[in-house]
């Protein structure tokens, strides 16, 4: 198969870009597929780490200046913009639709992951089949979608639909879950832990760093945070790290909190931490329902008692199940195989579709 992968304009194709999720799916996408012999045309940035066919520079660093100025890592991703109409993303699809248009063919796929900022992609090219990948954003558009969690999948159908229109829609057989993918190499597994928790993620209330400062706090236990954002005054803040240090950190701690405080759609941070053979401590709805077994994997909670508990009871946990139950969940060598069958199933519907045989 062919897919024409569209990169994101803020950042360029590399791990230096870690705190940028999406960068890192659109990354490890193109290795995918090019790891199962499928052509990849990536039309992204200057800067590429990314395994593909072609690689077609959309966004360059001196486009990047001018659009954005000169922002690091450490300013997050806040003051990215994710509508369609802004010129970066004005100037960044109509390359991409003049690169594409020069390179497709019939049953070509296009990959995007830019929500409704790529949205003029799938418009452009009717007769190709437009996948939206690595959903964990509202502003779907495409016909085909893959969802990151099935919390996430019906929360989305659910906004964009009444009550009656939900209980009389039939089934939308070209969604499909399959959960964010990692490189285990990454996140290095350690059955020795140091005595403290981490906080690693954005440093904002919606990602409830607070309840990680509550609970250490109160349990009198040694915190560490990183992460973009201003700091909290308990912890020891150890500023936004690089993919190196972020397994370091991972796979020492005792646990790792990921309280996000609205419906998360994934929540990466806890699957790395998994990954390193660490328990997590998150909140009790969204994805975490579906990767958290409760007391195997790590707790999840709803008071701050239960965040305690949860804090004091972490060392009992099977560190090497959890690491082998995250590889078996989240690596890209699992991803890659369901990915796969996805693209699959969507070559039939050129034909007779859900009745092909």
């Amino acid at each position: 198969m062919r897919f024409h992968v569209a990169g994101l304009p803020h950042t360029q194709t590399t791990k230096y870009y870690s705190s940028c999720a999406y960068t890192q799916k659109v990354r490890k996408f193109c290795d995918m597929m090019m790891s199962l012999g499928h052509e990849v045309y990536l039309y992204a940035s200057e800067d590429n780490e990314a395994a593909c066919t072609e690689l077609i520079t959309v966004a360059s660093k001196a486009d990047q200046r001018e659009w954005f100025g000169e922002k690091t890592l450490e300013d997050g991703f806040g003051w990215f913009n994710w509508n369609s109409n802004e010129r970066h993303w004005l100037i960044a699809n109509a390359r991409t639709i003049a690169e594409i248009s020069k390179r497709k063919q019939p049953r070509d796929i296009i990959c995007a992951i830019g929500g409704g900022g790529q949205q003029p992609l799938g418009e452009a090219f009717p007769d190709l089949q437009t996948v939206e990948y690595g959903v964990g954003y509202s502003g779907v558009f495409s016909k085909y979608r893959v969802f990151e969690s099935y919390s996430w999948m019906h929360a989305v159908h659910g906004a964009r639909s009444s009550v009656q229109k939900i209980m009389s829609d039939r089934g939308q057989f070209y969604d499909t879950v399959i959960p964010n993918y990692f490189e285990v190499d990454d996140f290095p597994y350690s059955a020795e832990k140091d005595d403290y928790f981490l906080f690693i993620g954005r440093l904002i209330e919606a990602k409830g760093y607070q309840i990680a400062v509550d609970t250490c706090k109160r349990l009198d236990a040694k915190l560490v945070v990183a992460g973009a954002g201003r700091p909290p005054e308990y912890g020891e803040y150890v500023g936004v790290v690089d993919v190196e240090k972020r397994g370091e950190l991972m796979s020492r701690a005792r646990g790792v909190f990921v309280p996000t405080l609205y419906l998360e759609p994934f929540g990466g941070v806890h699957a790395e931490a998994m990954l390193c053979g660490t328990p997590v401590i998150t909140t009790d709805w969204g994805a975490f329902c579906e990767t958290v077994q409760q007391g195997v994997q790590g707790y999840r909670c709803r008071t701050m008692r239960e965040f305690c508990d949860a804090a004091a009871s972490v060392d009992k946990l099977d560190y090497q199940g959890i690491r082998d139950y995250a590889v078996s969940k989240f690596s890209t060598e699992v991803a890659a195989k369901q990915y796969d069958y996805y693209f699959q199933r969507l070559q039939t519907l050129w034909g007779d579709g859900f009745y092909t045989i």
